[in-house]
C-alpha cells in the first residue's frame, strides 16, 4: 500500500513535470521552427489545451508579450496546493 506522503510526492512530481513542459513549450517559441519539430508538436498537444483558456482571457501586452503562460503556471501551482490539501484531508 502506498503511503500518504508517497502519494503526495508522486502528485507533486507530476505537477512539476507538467510545469516544466509548459516552460519548455514557452521557450521553444523563441527558437525558430522549434515548435514544428516532433518534440514541439508533442508538447503542443499536451500543453495547448491547458494554455488556450488563459490565452482567450488574457490578451498579449502591447500585441507581442504573452503573459498568459505565467498566469497559467501560477494557477497550476494553486491547483497543486489544493490537490495536496485534499489528499491530506482524505487520509
Amino acid at each position: 500500500m502506498i503511503s500518504l506522503y508517497g502519494l503526495i510526492y508522486f502528485v507533486s512530481v507530476l505537477f512539476d513535470i507538467y510545469s516544466w513542459m509548459i516552460i519548455a513549450y514557452i521557450l521553444m517559441s523563441w527558437i525558430p521552427n522549434a515548435r514544428e519539430s516532433a518534440i514541439g508538436e508533442l508538447l503542443g498537444r499536451v500543453v495547448e489545451p491547458y494554455l488556450s483558456p488563459f490565452r482567450r482571457i488574457i490578451p498579449p501586452i502591447g500585441g507581442m508579450i504573452d503573459i498568459s503562460p505565467i498566469v497559467a503556471l501560477i494557477a497550476l501551482y494553486f491547483v497543486e496546493s489544493g490537490v495536496r490539501a485534499i489528499l491530506l484531508m482524505l487520509f
